[in-house]
């Protein structure tokens, strides 16, 4: 399986897990704040501080992202490029969210593919910070209770990352059984997905959310993605300890700007930096 050697020793747990309580629930976006506050509003009005949003569809204006780029030191394996601020509104087309804190203050990871109002299509990792909603919509996510996304310096990688925190239990959702989850690098998102699922008597889970990055890709229709640094985002995934059903969609861009869709090819899609994500027992 493909590798790419980290600054940092790969030390601890290749999967990072907090278990929780969580609730499924359609997130408000108001027009007008930074992309990061509407968030934040909206999980707030549900009684949550983390979890997962899918983005689909969403107008943001003004918007600034930056794409997966080659690393000009050795202090990290790959790199962001510069900030990119295209006029007028990207609406996106297909992306996923994780939602929590860094530093203390609401932030998030997102990775999307969307459209400028140029009419090109485009993909990356979107600025909290200087993102705007232009438009009011409706959300799919999931809230977490118990446990949350917190950024944290990773010795491995170098980099500043959400990783799952157990935090106070509010009493927002007492059903299901949910798992805040960190892929660390090169282990391969499903059968590292399969065997946690496998050692917890979980037969059968759902992704939500689902935002990272692998080294390249390999989709089951036989396509691949051969530049090693990119940004992905799950679109959807069923996870089953036996491989029998696992099926994990995604979209991606690579550090050359070459975007793709489709199904992971089980065991042969290592993470490059880092995969957060939650998983429901069903």
């Amino acid at each position: 399986m493909r590798h790419i050697a980290q600054p940092g020793p790969a030390t601890g747990e290749r999967v990072e897990w907090v278990e929780s309580h969580g609730r499924r629930f359609d997130l408000a976006l108001q027009p007008g704040l930074p992309l990061v506050e509407s968030i934040r509003r909206g999980f707030a009005a549900a009684g949550f501080t983390s979890g997962v949003v899918r983005v689909d569809g969403v107008a943001l204006s003004p918007f600034a992202y930056v794409m997966p780029a080659l690393s000009k030191t050795p202090e990290h394996a790959a790199f962001y490029s510069e900030i990119f601020r295209p006029a007028g509104i990207a609406r996106i087309e297909t992306g996923a969210m994780s939602f929590g804190l860094r530093d203390g203050a609401p932030f998030f990871h997102c990775h999307a593919l969307w459209q400028e109002a140029s009419g090109r299509r485009n993909g990356g990792h979107i600025m909290p910070d200087e993102t705007m909603v232009a438009e009011p919509a409706t959300l799919p996510a999931v809230g977490l209770d118990g446990a949350g996304f917190a950024a944290y310096l990773d010795g491995e990688t170098n980099f500043k990352l959400f990783g799952p925190a157990a935090t106070a239990a509010m009493g927002t959702a007492r059903d299901g059984r949910f798992f805040a989850l960190r892929l660390r690098p090169n282990i391969d998102v499903a059968t590292a997905l399969e065997t946690f699922c496998s050692a917890r008597g979980i037969r059968r889970a759902v992704i939500h959310g689902g935002v990272g990055s692998t080294i390249g890709a390999r989709f089951e229709d036989g396509r691949s993605v051969e530049n090693f640094a990119t940004e992905v985002a799950i679109r959807s995934g069923v996870v089953t300890p036996d491989g029998a059903e696992t099926a994990i969609d995604v979209a991606l861009v690579d550090y050359t700007g070459a975007m793709a869709q489709g199904r992971l090819q089980r065991g042969d899609n290592p993470v490059l930096m880092t995969f957060e994500l939650v998983l429901e027992a069903v």
